[in-house]
């Protein structure tokens, strides 16, 4: 299995996605390979071909706007997309799952973990409080569906 954490940690809440990854390699799972990148690109392609899944972990925004019923993280199964275009900034994770597939042959199952952030506009590093108890649960799903799959 591979979990790509992406996103940027310089934009506070925007970095949910390595901070996992960091707490999951502090943890040594078995047959787990975790990565991290600011952002996922065509690159990421080639990487994820040699995995039976993947887990694209990023920061989302809540749906809700009540922070105390609102879902901590969503996770959830993803097809390969078509790409509607190509930027060196932004590939969605459908579009590097296509492309996987269509250059690689993958069979990869993916998965997206978005867990949920708030702040994302100021330029500092560091979580914000409400989304690392966010980051806290997330870890804890994480860790037993990984150890399980």
């Amino acid at each position: 299995m591979l979990l790509i954490g992406y996103g940027n940690p310089g934009r506070r809440d925007d970095g949910l996605g390595p901070a996992l990854a960091k707490k999951l390699e502090s943890i040594e799972l078995s047959n787990v390979t975790i990565d991290s990148d600011y952002q996922l690109n065509i690159e990421h392609a080639h990487d994820l071909a040699a995995f039976d899944i993947v887990i694209f972990a990023d920061a989302t925004l809540s749906q809700s706007t009540d922070k105390i019923k609102a879902p901590p993280y969503t996770f959830q199964q993803i097809e390969a997309g078509n790409p509607s275009s190509f930027s060196t900034h932004s590939v969605s994770p459908q579009a590097v799952l296509r492309l996987a597939v269509d250059l690689f042959g993958a069979k990869t199952k993916a998965y997206i973990l978005g867990i949920v952030g708030y702040q994302f506009e100021e330029i500092k590093e560091g979580l914000s409080v409400d989304a690392t108890a966010n980051l806290v649960r997330a870890t804890d799903f994480m860790t037993g569906w990984l150890a399980h799959h």
